[in-house]
């Protein structure tokens, strides 16, 4: 521990300004000392011999004359074997062993060591004595859940190595060593833990690729429609009650990534407690095991200190770095980056900076384009491809897209799934507007089918806008077809029925199977002598195609029910 003391001048709710004399730098550990307790801050300013600390805790009792006690470190995460189906805080402290230890209430100043120390893992060696390694290079493995966790040459380790020591294959614990590396500075030992700087990214690898492959999430309207990318990045912005939380779920539960990281981010305690309870008892689609096998969650709710939030918003993006650098797909769901900033203006006011738009601080969006431009596909040191996909909610207050949060996140993500209000009150889930929203990356579909679909939901919403005036009478056959072709599509296609267990997770397959299915319908010159038979049809269409998407692929029953849907189609279908 440093020796580095100050002495508090100043308290503002949980920022503390302490008066040094030796050298304090931006980004540092300080620890705030009250009676026998220790709080973590970190240095967010420094100004001449003063310096201003966001408190990670509540900061009652201090008193001015206070001592600080700096650490001479950045605010950093234990990363190594064992992160997997963890709970942490913000600060990767372990609620369940916090739990146990204190009951359920969160005591301050408490902090416990991220990495269990006692828990033995069978380490097999993957370097060999006299081999050059450099930041990165894996030189062993352990097993951990579904995967092979490597034990890596410390991120931050410059330039090149040469293996001295390796331990042979046995059983160690994460503090044990299990290499000494050489260099012109001399001797290095490595043990399966290392420890990294939160707010800043991990470049161990070679080339950062663009992301072009889809991350196959198995719901319809994204995959389709919005789809996203290994790699890439998304938002999802919707009024509260919208379904943004349940969203993330599904999401986290089917796509298809490797490892899932869920950052709570101010979100309401309510939520976290469910998500908590629900994802121990998932069955994971692809192990057939608990989907927490390959799940970390890092909580900060709506009741915990506000100035933690920015703290687990790093430390989960840091945590899906480290597994990306073994080579695999990392999905990173943030929930919500709004009350994330939300934090952040009020540490701005806090340091009396100049405001922004709303009080945001003038900084925003430079903020929410650093921590998204963490996601991103790399190829590393031994060639092996790795990725990490961001996708972060915001809650815009009365489901406002032209308010400060949404308009910086849609500057810099890659996609755009706007939830809409009146989806959810009309019970069309997933409730993402076709309309409002966009994706920059490609489809599984082909781009003149996917065209054709979007342009008939767009006419289709025009003549129900219309139909609204002049009432389906006033209403063209051509113009009523289109109408119905659109909600036709809405009803079978894009939504999706997450409790069903073939409906809620469409295969890549599957999708562009029914898609061909459903553009043949809306490719096809429809003839009917009225519009109460025009609707009648529809009406039997889509309860026909509804049960078609809850019947397996593999089954006589779905090419029967395929075929009866052709049947239909080529009754009122002109010179069929």
């Amino acid at each position: 521990m440093s020796t580095k003391t100050g002495r508090i001048v100043g308290v503002n709710g949980n920022m503390v300004t302490a008066e040094f004399d030796l050298a304090v730098h931006q980004n540092e550990v300080a620890y705030v000392v009250v009676e026998d307790l220790r709080l973590i801050a970190e240095v967010i300013r420094v100004r001449g011999r003063y310096a201003d600390l966001q408190v990670f805790e509540d900061t009652a009792g201090l008193k001015v004359g206070g001592r600080v006690e700096f650490a001479d470190e950045m605010l950093s995460v234990e990363l190594g074997p064992g992160l997997l189906t963890q709970v942490y805080d913000g600060l990767q402290n372990p609620l369940p062993a916090i739990a146990e230890q204190c009951g359920f209430f969160l005591p301050k100043g408490l902090q416990l060591v991220a990495l269990p120390r006692e828990t033995e893992w069978d380490f097999t060696p993957k370097a060999a004595k006299g081999d050059v390694v450099r930041a990165g290079d894996t030189l062993g493995t352990v097993p951990e859940g579904i995967f092979d966790h490597w034990i890596m040459v410390p991120f931050g380790m410059q330039g090149s190595y040469r293996v001295t020591k390796i331990a042979p294959a046995g059983v160690y614990r994460v503090e044990d060593e299990i290499a000494v590396l050489e260099d012109d500075r001399g001797l290095h030992s490595i043990t399966m833990m290392q420890k990294w700087p939160v707010k800043r990214p991990i470049r161990a690898y070679v080339e950062r690729l663009r992301p072009t492959e889809q991350l196959v999430t198995k719901m319809r309207i994204l995959d389709t429609l919005v789809p996203v990318a290994k790699g890439g990045t998304y938002c999802i912005p919707g009024p509260f009650g919208a379904g943004k939380t349940v969203l993330q779920q599904l999401t986290s539960r089917h796509a298809d990534a490797d490892v899932v990281i869920i950052a709570a981010c101010g979100e309401r305690a309510g939520e976290v407690v469910e998500t908590l309870r629900e994802f121990p008892v998932l069955i994971d689609p692809r192990t057939g095991r608990s989907l927490m096998e390959r799940t970390v969650i890092i909580c900060n709710t709506s009741s915990m200190p506000v100035a933690a939030r920015e703290a687990s918003v790093y430390t989960a993006v840091t945590i899906a770095e480290y597994y990306r650098q073994m080579g695999l797909n990392v999905l990173l769901l943030a929930d919500s980056t709004s009350r994330w900033a939300q934090a952040l203006r009020e540490m701005s006011g806090r340091l009396e900076e100049i405001p922004g738009e709303e009080a945001f601080p003038a900084y925003l969006e430079s903020v929410i384009a650093a921590f998204y431009e963490r996601a991103g596909i790399v190829v590393l040191n031994n060639g092996t491809v790795g990725s990490v996909t961001i996708g972060g909610t915001v809650s815009p207050a009365g489901g406002d897209f032209e308010e400060p949060v949404t308009q910086s996140t849609l500057k810099v993500v890659g996609a755009f799934h706007g939830l809409s209000r009146a989806r959810s009150d009309a019970r069309r889930y997933p409730a993402i507007d076709p309309l409002d929203s966009w994706s920059k990356y490609p489809s599984i579909v082909p781009g003149d089918q996917l065209d054709r679909a979007k342009r008939i939901l767009r006419d289709g919403h025009e003549v129900q806008e219309m139909m609204k005036v002049v009432e389906e009478a006033g209403t063209s056959m051509d113009d009523f077809l289109i109408y119905l072709k659109a909600e036709y599509l809405d009803a079978v296609y894009l939504q999706q029925d997450a409790y069903d267990e073939v409906d809620g997770s469409t295969s890549a397959e599957r999708q562009k199977h029914v898609f061909n299915i459903m553009n043949t319908i809306l490719d096809s010159e429809l003839e009917f002598a009225e519009k109460d038979a025009a609707r009648r049809f529809f009406q039997s269409l889509t309860q026909v195609t509804r049960d078609w998407n809850r019947v397996s692929m593999e089954t006589e029953e779905f090419r029967l029910m395929e075929g009866r849907i052709h049947d239909m189609l080529a009754e009122v279908t002109k010179n069929a």
